[in-house]
């Protein structure tokens, strides 16, 4: 490859990766001012990754508009620890996201979820009581449960739906406990629990109660949180590929850069 075409390529892909960058600093900017807690708390992480794209790819762009074969160098190097990083969290993700799945309920569409199934990496971080009480603040927050009875107008409705695992698991008791269902949003507690399970006591009707802190709920936010990490992961693999293509066109720009230069001394 080129000199010219391979700085042209880098210069060309930095130049629009440093749009993005700026669109994501924009964004996570935007979240910052945001009222809503959940969303406020990404915000940091969000402009952190902006920053650090647009300085990478300011490095890159000066380097080949430049033909610089030291800043190409340093480039390369910062890409290598993103390509090393983008690989090692990708295999742990898909590690941590390898157990746990629903399980089926006669007479229901949707699954329920068991806390036990998933892996103890995500056990541990929903456990911490601090990161529940984060996270139960946002489920609150949220009215997934409030509206569920406007969503579903009658029971055979609701028992037809395909429950997300949050709703599933986070806005009614589990379905071992017995409770008649009134609707969507309401239960029969004068009914005696058929099972022994704790989150059958600890379900209530109220808006701010419901079954935030049941096991079920919890295995709900595991399933959700597993299911976007498999997101990720598989994204992280298509980013790793795209990002190895930009490493040896960078590659080709360095030593063609370098040989330029000797050329010239």
């Amino acid at each position: 490859m080129g000199v010219g075409t391979s700085t042209f390529i880098i210069k060309w892909i930095n130049f629009n990766t440093m749009l993005l960058a700026i669109a994501v600093i924009v964004f996570g900017m935007w979240m910052s001012n945001h009222h809503d807690g959940c969303r406020k708390s990404l915000t940091v992480p969000m402009i952190g990754l902006g920053a650090f794209i647009f300085f990478i790819s300011v490095i890159g762009f000066i380097g080949a508009l430049k033909r610089s074969s030291i800043l190409l160098w340093i480039y390369l190097i910062m890409l290598c620890f993103i390509l090393v990083g983008i690989l090692i969290f990708t295999v742990l993700a898909f590690i941590v996201t390898n157990n746990g799945s629903g399980h089926s309920v006669a007479g229901l569409r949707y699954k329920e979820y068991q806390l036990q199934d998933y892996s103890s990496w995500f056990l541990k971080q929903i456990n911490n009581s601090h990161n529940w009480e984060h996270l139960r603040g946002c489920l609150v927050k949220s009215e997934d449960c409030s509206i569920l009875s406007k969503k579903y107008k009658t029971l055979k409705q609701y028992k037809s739906a395909k429950l997300t695992p949050i709703e599933a698991g986070c806005c009614g008791p589990p379905s071992e406990c017995g409770y008649p269902a009134v609707n969507a949003s309401y239960y029969d507690l004068t009914f005696h629990p058929i099972s022994s399970n704790i989150d059958c006591k600890l379900y209530k009707n109220s808006r701010a109660i419901k079954c935030y802190d049941c096991d079920s709920c919890k295995a709900g936010v595991a399933q959700y949180m597993k299911t976007e990490w498999r997101v990720v992961a598989i994204f992280n693999v298509a980013l790793f590929l795209v990002l190895s293509i930009i490493y040896f066109v960078g590659c080709c720009a360095r030593r063609s850069a370098a040989r330029n230069q000797h050329s010239k001394a």
